[in-house]
């Protein structure tokens, strides 16, 4: 690593700084008259909160709660059965992004089907579809695409190219999804619900990666409307603590606002040409299901009615279960996505479920929160 670089990643998780924005963060919380509940919805910022022990710089008044951040962890197991009958089909070469593997649903997992004979492959950029589709023209090459805004715009400039090049035996089956809006459920769903004061979310901590395509904007309602401010923050550890920081500020000083503390790569607008290409071949889902939250209104996207013909659920139509799978019954991932719970609170944690052998979604993604606990959470438990 060059050595500017390196000296650039060591300033934002130097130990001084980190400590310095800990008295700073006490000294304001010592200035309120109640605890303050701040949910990260990004599972790369769960993992760094986690791996730097972030928990122990905070006051008793201060409290994380992780939200549903971890798209891999969010689909339903009907969406993950989809993907094992497509991958199952003859003449079909399944590509997804890497964490899919583990992620168990009713009939198995990826890596199941894989060893009973599905050529299933893992790729780190959608483009490669290309090359493997032109490897085996004979092959339909179906991309199970994945991720919230930050992913989008690659599944749509795979599409673009396809349709460019003519690309006949490439499909798409589109699993993305939006995070305002699953913001605005989890505030509506504790709002119903005068039991779940312990676990009411007083602000959000903004995910980065998200916010560099959509830019800060989509968060205006949730101070505006909500009364919950929203601090968008990078994943270093100082990142972290200076968003923190912000938060607490504002609740001293009795505002509501929209920030951005990642201003070295987030802006107000984002990027443009990326929400471009999002508008130009996606449309908005009445609803889609997410793991442990149920139906979200306007939270997924599907490919516009025009690109049927690339739509792998429009292909495969005939063989694609639809009924609604609920999760195993001794697992709690859908309060944990919820941020109803924590890892440890479920009885099989760490025993029947862990990494090598997960039972939950949680568990498996390197963004799930029972995945970060299992492997940080002796730092602060």
């Amino acid at each position: 690593m060059p050595l500017e670089l390196k000296n650039l990643y060591d300033d934002f998780r130097d130990g001084r700084t980190l400590k310095a924005y800990a008295r700073i963060i006490a000294d304001d919380a010592a200035k309120l008259d109640r605890s303050i509940n701040i949910m990260e919805v990004c599972g790369g910022h769960t993992h760094s909160i986690m791996k730097f022990g972030l928990p122990q710089l905070m006051p008793d008044n201060i409290n994380f709660i992780h939200g549903p951040g971890c798209p891999v962890c969010i689909m339903p197991k009907e969406r993950i059965d989809h993907a094992y009958v497509l991958a199952m089909q003859q003449d079909v070469i399944l590509v997804t992004l890497g964490d899919m593997i583990k992620v168990p649903g009713s009939r198995g997992s990826l890596q199941d089907a894989r060893s009973r004979g599905a050529d299933v492959r893992f790729v780190y950029s959608p483009m490669e579809c290309i090359k493997i589709a032109e490897q085996n023209p004979q092959k339909k090459v179906v991309y199970f695409a994945i991720g919230f805004e930050t992913t989008t715009p690659m599944t749509a400039v795979l599409l673009e190219q396809v349709i460019k090049k003519r690309i006949p035996n490439i499909f798409f089956h589109i699993n993305h999804v939006t995070v305002p809006e699953v913001m605005k459920e989890l505030i509506d769903s504790r709002d119903v619900h005068v039991d779940s004061y312990n676990n009411n979310i007083d602000a959000f901590l903004g995910p980065s990666h998200v916010s560099v395509i959509s830019g800060a904007k989509i968060y205006e309602k949730f101070p505006k409307d909500y009364g919950r401010p929203v601090v968008v923050s990078g994943f270093e550890p100082v990142d972290v603590m200076q968003g923190i920081a912000m938060i607490v500020r504002q609740f001293v000083e009795k505002r509501s606002e929209l920030e951005i503390q990642y201003k070295r790569a987030v802006t107000y607008d984002g990027n443009l040409n990326s929400q471009r290409l999002i508008n130009t071949y996606f449309d908005k889902v009445s609803l889609f299901r997410w793991r442990g939250l149920g139906n979200v209104p306007e939270s997924g996207l599907k490919l516009k009615n025009e690109f049927a013909q690339y739509d792998a659920e429009v292909l495969f139509k005939d063989v694609l279960p639809i009924a609604e799978i609920e999760d195993h019954k001794l697992c709690i991932c859908g309060d944990i996505l919820r941020g109803m719970a924590k890892p440890t609170e479920c009885t099989i944690f760490g025993t029947a479920c862990k990494p090598s052998s997960p039972v939950g979604s949680c568990m498996v993604s390197s963004e799930g929160a029972c995945a970060a606990y299992y492997k940080y959470g002796n730092l602060i438990l």
